[in-house]
């Protein structure tokens, strides 16, 4: 049975590695509910990732049991394998490991650094920063760029740029500040972080940054939704698309690393989705969108335990 199971585990890490996310980063349906898409790559990732070090691992202990926790367990005993053991069964249980330690590795060390460097900006920007007169929760910046951003963590910082402050009216103001909110809200570093990890570890994989830029393109479709329910005003929705397309003039001064900005990304995409918003997706394809996420991370679990039954 392990043969089989690496094999399938196998195809299913290939389509996830580039045939699925090369798709789901080229549909349009994810702009009409951001938050499903979301949903739908952290699927994407979590099930590729454990897919290949599961093939990886399924081969290299096949000589030793007909399933994964029978092979396992014979290992951890000290069981000798009922099968010859030949160098591919090692070579694969060195690279499930190599391959393990290397994707966990660069998850923790890029949260460790993007905290780092959080903390340092954080701690740097408190020093000039002041109360904003636009919200309570704000700090102004003293900045003629119009720029506005949060930092994310323990202490979040939502900063605004007097150059910010100066160019929108009151209505474009707390637009931005609903659509800073909603990133800290909703912890949309998260979101982020295992896509980083995943273009750092795997860089010549095209579909690793293919993946990050559509992750950070929803986060950002996500956080202007999330705003414009808190909107009023005749028309929130142009509102919030003026006050990014003036944000989007001084991205390039005063956002600092590891921020999330209102023009951070996707500003013409985003723009156009406000000023003529797509249908919202039907309940039924939601429900379906989320249901295949489930059974994607579901897939490789059967996969690997389904020979034990």
């Amino acid at each position: 049975m392990l043969p089989a199971t690496a094999a399938a585990l196998a195809v299913l890490a290939a389509l996830l590695a580039w045939p699925v996310p090369a798709w789901l980063g080229r549909v349009r349906w994810p702009r009409r509910d951001p938050l499903v898409a979301l949903v739908c790559w952290q699927a994407v990732g979590l099930a590729g990732g454990l897919s290949i070090v599961g093939a990886l691992l399924v081969h290299g202990l096949a000589p030793w049991g007909h399933s994964l926790p029978e092979a396992g367990w014979a290992v951890l005993t000290g069981r000798s394998a009922a099968d010859p053991v030949r160098g591919d069964h090692w070579g694969a249980l060195t690279l499930a490991a190599v391959l393990t330690v290397e994707l966990l590795g660069v998850l923790a060390l890029s949260w460790a650094r993007t905290a780092r460097t959080r903390r340092r900006h954080r701690e740097l920007l408190e020093l000039v920063v002041q109360p904003s007169p636009a919200a309570p929760d704000a700090r102004l910046l003293e900045h003629p760029a119009p720029v506005a951003f949060c930092i994310p963590g323990a202490r979040p910082l939502l900063v605004l740029s007097s150059g910010m402050v100066a160019e929108l009216d009151d209505d474009q103001l707390a637009a931005v500040v609903a659509h800073e909110r909603a990133h800290l809200a909703e912890h949309h570093h998260l979101y982020l972080l295992p896509f980083v990890a995943w273009e750092a570890a795997l860089p010549v994989l095209p579909a690793a940054a293919r993946a990050h830029a559509a992750v950070r393109e929803l986060v950002e479709m996500r956080a202007d939704d999330r705003a414009l329910a808190t909107l009023g005003g005749p028309d929130p929705r142009r509102t919030l698309a003026q006050a990014i397309v003036v944000a989007a003039g001084g991205a390039g001064g005063g956002v600092p690393d590891g921020a999330l900005a209102v023009a951070g990304s996707a500003v013409v995409a985003r723009v156009v989705r406000l000023v003529t918003p797509p249908p919202p997706l039907p309940p039924a394809a939601r429900a379906a969108a989320l249901l295949a996420a489930g059974l994607l991370l579901l897939a490789p679990t059967v996969l690997l335990l389904l020979p034990a039954v």
